[in-house]
C-alpha cells in the first residue's frame, strides 16, 4: 500500500478515534457484565492497528511513542490470548479486564498527549507535555480508569453475566 504521508495521518487518526470509541462501549461492556463480542473485535483489532501503523511513521531514534506502541501490542497480546485462547476462564477473566483497560488507557493517554501537542490553547498550557495542566489531566484520567478497573474486575463475569457479590 502506497499512501501519502498526509493520507497515512488522516488513516492513523481515524483507526485511532475508532479504536477510542468502540474502547468506551467495551469498558460500559465490563461494567454491565456485557460481553460485546463485536465491538470487543474492533476494539482489540483498531487498538492493534493504531499502535502498528504508529510504527508507519519515518523516526531516527526510539521515541516514547514507540515505547507505548510497543506496550500497548504486548498488553493487547493478552487481553487476545485471556479472551480468545482461554474463554477468559479463571484467572483469565482479570487478566483480559485488565489488559483490555489498559490498552484503552494507553489510547486515552496518547489523544490527550495529541490534544496538548496539536490544539493550540491547549499547547499553550503545557508546551512541553510536563507542566501542571497537562499533568493533572493525565493524572485525572488514570485514576479514573483505576476506578473502573476495580469495578469492572468486581462485575464483569461473562459466563454467569451476574456480577460478583461483595
Amino acid at each position: 500500500m502506497n499512501l501519502d504521508f498526509s493520507t497515512f495521518t488522516w488513516v492513523h487518526v481515524i483507526i485511532s478515534l475508532v479504536g477510542i470509541v468502540t474502547g468506551f462501549v467495551v469498558m460500559k461492556g465490563l461494567l454491565a457484565s456485557q460481553r460485546l463480542d463485536d465491538w470487543t473485535a474492533v476494539f482489540l483489532a483498531t487498538t492493534a492497528l493504531t499502535s502498528l501503523t504508529g510504527f508507519g511513521f519515518p523516526f531516527a531514534k526510539l521515541l516514547p511513542s514507540h515505547i507505548v506502541g510497543i506496550i500497548s501490542l504486548v498488553v493487547l497480546l493478552i487481553a487476545i490470548v485471556a479472551r480468545y485462547a482461554f474463554g477468559m476462564s479463571g484467572g483469565w477473566r482479570p487478566a483480559y479486564v485488565v489488559t483490555a483497560l489498559v490498552a484503552q488507557w494507553l489510547n486515552v493517554f496518547v489523544l490527550i498527549a495529541q490534544l496538548f501537542q496539536k490544539v493550540t490553547a491547549l499547547h499553550a498550557l503545557a508546551p512541553n507535555g510536563s507542566e501542571p495542566p497537562f499533568l493533572i489531566a493525565q493524572t485525572v484520567v488514570m485514576v479514573v480508569f483505576i476506578i473502573v478497573g476495580i469495578a469492572a474486575l468486581r462485575r464483569f463475569h461473562p459466563v454467569t453475566g451476574q456480577p460478583a457479590t461483595a
